[in-house]
């Protein structure tokens, strides 16, 4: 669950009431769906006020995005030290671990709920695809820069080429998140993105 961040004295009452707001969101996002809950059993659920809510968020949707941000960016992440290629394939596999829960759910919700309110889904892409993207878009480049991808295709395309079939396999139910997919999609798009080989010229054999 979230914890509160240590503040000042003066702050200590406002952060347990964040905290405990976005605890209950995904309390109550274990049993119900987005479109089920609303801010009054947020609130209810919290122990606080409609008017605290509203204070720091404009809408039910902004709160679920934020409480599945606090705890999903925290756990898919790259470990420091690693080349861009190894962490590109730690983040895949996190990620895929991640979306297979409860966090996929969230946000395979929000992603719908955006198809009809683009308010949600212009709050989902500014909090959180965006800043991510441009993570791994940093990645993908200093993994060009370095040799580990190839670089006669678009940095965005293979950015797509990465994320997308997780997305899709998420977005659709089509088929699970599981480990065989993970393995079998990191040795795919790593074999897609290595850069080809250069074949080295060979000296006609004497007669």
């Amino acid at each position: 669950m979230i914890q509160a961040a240590k503040r000042p004295p003066g702050r200590a009452r406002s952060d347990a009431s964040r905290t405990a707001i976005l605890n209950s969101t995904l309390k109550l996002l274990e049993s119900q769906s987005l479109q089920q809950i609303s801010i009054e059993a947020i609130a209810r659920e919290a122990g606080v006020g409609k008017g605290t809510i509203y204070r720091w968020w404009p809408s039910k949707a902004a709160v679920v995005i934020e409480a599945f941000l606090v705890n999903h960016i925290s756990r898919v992440s790259a470990t420091k030290g690693m080349g861009p290629r190894e962490a590109v394939i730690h983040i895949l596999r996190l990620l895929i671990k991640e979306y297979a829960g409860r966090e996929g759910r969230i946000v395979a919700q929000i992603i719908a709920e955006g198809q009809s309110d683009p308010d949600v889904l212009r709050e989902f892409r500014e909090r959180f695809w965006y800043g991510r993207r441009a993570m791994a878009l940093e990645l993908v480049n200093e993994a060009r820069r370095l040799g580990e991808f190839r670089d006669d295709i678009p940095a965005d395309c293979q950015l797509d080429l990465l994320f997308s079939p997780i997305y899709f396999r998420l977005l659709s139910g089509q088929a699970p998140l599981d480990q065989e997919f993970a393995d079998a999609h990191c040795n795919a798009v790593m074999h897609l993105m290595a850069p080809p080989v250069r074949q080295t010229p060979t000296t006609p054999k004497s007669r």
